[in-house]
């Protein structure tokens, strides 16, 4: 037997097996890698909500305003949710587009706008709301955020032109851009002087509590929708 001949064949078989059993091992990790979510499963979800003075609970407690009671809500059902209160009072939703820079600060992964409802009272003209929410919703997908979109009506004595021009805006931005649409965040809540304050347009203690009940469904069904398009493993 020739010694260099037989070593060379052991050693090229020896070479063979160690080179056969990396490619195996890489392609085991790479299936792992590619298995894995596409987000983190460890830190909550954090929606952030752009809205006026509904959203910063004008003539209530911090922990009475519909943030702060929607995440209580969630928290409630178990969803790994942090709620980020990005609320201003008086805010239109011109106002509402200059501080989106400012409100990415936070990296929130999905943002609720709720904004319309000082344009509306303040019988702005329709056209510019839907300019201005049209130009939220682009900015912040382009930022990357998920974007959901709750609709205002306007108040009734600005006559029914005014009022068919405005109520329609929400529904053609969300359609334009494919968003969910809460049709009326004040569902249930507005002209009953049960729910409001003094000024009948701020919703008080029980006022938000209603509108947490009736929009929670909205909610956590596009929680889910959201955990679906991220893969993310468990629901937010």
């Amino acid at each position: 037997m020739k010694l260099q001949t037989a070593y060379g064949r052991f050693a090229a078989t020896v070479n063979s097996r160690t080179v056969n059993s990396r490619i195996v091992a890489f392609l085991v990790f790479l299936l792992c890698f590619a298995a894995l979510p596409a987000s983190a499963q460890t830190g909550p979800v954090k929606l952030a909500i752009l809205g006026d003075s509904l959203a910063a609970g004008y003539g209530l407690s911090p922990a009475q305003a519909f943030p702060a009671r929607l995440d209580a809500a969630l928290k409630g059902q178990g969803r790994n949710v942090t709620i980020i209160n990005h609320g201003v009072s008086g805010d239109t939703t011109a106002g509402g587009l200059e501080r989106i820079d400012w409100m990415m600060a936070d990296k929130p992964d999905i943002v609720l706008v709720e904004l319309g409802g000082n344009d509306g009272l303040r019988a702005l003209d329709p056209a510019a709301t839907e300019r201005n929410l049209d130009a939220i919703v682009t900015k912040l997908k382009a930022a990357g955020a998920t974007v959901w979109l709750a609709g205002m009506l306007a108040p009734r004595n600005f006559g029914p032109e005014y009022a068919k021009a405005f109520d329609g805006i929400f529904k053609t931005v969300a359609d334009k851009h494919g968003v969910p649409l809460y049709a009326f965040f004040l569902d249930g809540v507005a002209q009953d002087p049960a729910l409001n304050q003094a000024d009948g347009i701020h919703p008080n203690a029980k006022g938000v509590d209603i509108i947490v009940e009736r929009i929670l469904p909205f909610v956590t069904k596009n929680l889910d929708d959201y955990a679906t398009s991220v893969r993310r493993s468990a629901r937010p």
